[in-house]
């Protein structure tokens, strides 16, 4: 699992991980494949390649040896180079740091919803699952049924990026599946018909279930985010369901208002008023996320955190309080009846 939240891995007086990259990535399948996601994917969907790449060069507190071979050469250069910069200018928040602590976040509640009294063999979705590896590198799901969710073509890369490391000499990237079994399902979930091909791949509405939708909420439209949230939140009627979320508020969409759409300035309102019963709202810095990356008390996050969340702008500066909430929900129809 990943590194205990109270132990700082963050490397301060030493340098950064040299960054080496795999000979695989240098293959032609590799190379032609990334060369097609660079030319022909729109950034929603080339957003996969790009958190693989953030998830790969903060190796020092994530375990994702899959990421750089989903990341693609031109992603892992470009971050790293911003790494780089950010050292040499000594600046309180290294590129990467929130992608960092996120994935942290969504792997320990994970981890946490699975081994609670009668959730060790739930289901597990994630939605826009994207280039995610969680099905090859966590232990804790190896009572579960996975299911990822994506656009075909996403879908389709991902596995070829698998078969080529598979069949490679680089024993390093071997894909080995650590979930009891793993389901790609290709949906748009901007259509009716996510659902209905969720279950034709052998999803169970009636069992106990984890949905995880990690850095896709804001790229969908506040109508089909809503839908998203409303059909997860109806399950709570049938089976125990556990919903970990990240949302922006409006200040976070506005910075790029024509790549983020969904907002939600008080997401801890609005998932009771859908149907959770229980829920949980942190931000990242708060003790449950921050993973010993966030030690500044004067960085961005730890900023912000100490505003109230009504506040706008920063008082100090007048840039936008553009804030990343992290959501636990959960539900049963026990819970519901009650």
């Amino acid at each position: 699992m990943s590194n205990d939240n109270n132990v700082s891995v963050f490397p301060e007086d030493g340098p950064w991980p040299e960054l080496r990259l795999s000979e695989l990535l240098s293959s032609d399948t590799l190379v032609g494949l990334h060369a097609t996601i660079k030319s022909d994917w729109d950034f929603l969907r080339r957003s996969a390649c790009q958190t693989a790449a953030g998830r790969a060069l903060w190796k020092h507190v994530i375990r994702d040896p899959l990421a750089e071979l989903f990341a693609g050469e031109t992603f892992l250069r470009t971050i790293y180079e911003k790494i780089k910069k950010d050292r040499l200018n000594n600046a309180r928040e290294i590129s990467g740091v929130i992608l960092a602590v996120r994935t942290l976040w969504f792997d320990s509640k994970l981890e946490a919803a699975l081994s609670s009294h009668d959730g060790g063999g739930a289901q597990v979705v994630l939605l826009g699952a994207g280039m995610d590896a969680r099905s090859h590198r966590l232990s804790c799901l190896k009572e579960s049924s996975v299911f990822e969710v994506d656009f075909p073509e996403v879908l389709h890369a991902k596995a070829t990026i698998l078969e080529a490391a598979a069949t490679s000499r680089d024993k390093c990237h071997h894909p080995i599946v650590t979930a009891k079994s793993l389901t790609r399902v290709a949906a748009d979930l901007t259509e009716d018909d996510w659902l209905e091909k969720l279950e034709t791949s052998g999803f169970q509405p009636n069992k106990s279930t984890v949905w995880i939708l990690e850095g896709i909420l804001y790229y969908l439209s506040q109508t089909n985010a809503m839908k998203v949230l409303k059909i997860i939140a109806e399950k709570c009627n049938l089976t125990k369901t556990v919903l970990l979320a990240d949302f922006m508020n409006k200040q976070a969409t506005a910075l790029s208002s024509s790549t983020f759409l969904f907002y939600c300035d008080w997401p801890d309102e609005l998932l009771p008023s859908l149907g959770f019963a229980d829920v949980t709202l942190s931000q990242i810095g708060d003790p449950d996320a921050h993973f010993g990356l966030l030690q500044d008390p004067q960085n961005l996050f730890n900023k912000l955190r100490s505003l109230p969340r009504t506040i706008q702008t920063h008082p100090d500066d007048g840039t936008p309080c553009g804030r990343l909430y992290l959501l636990q929900a959960s539900g049963s129809p026990n819970q519901m009846s009650s």
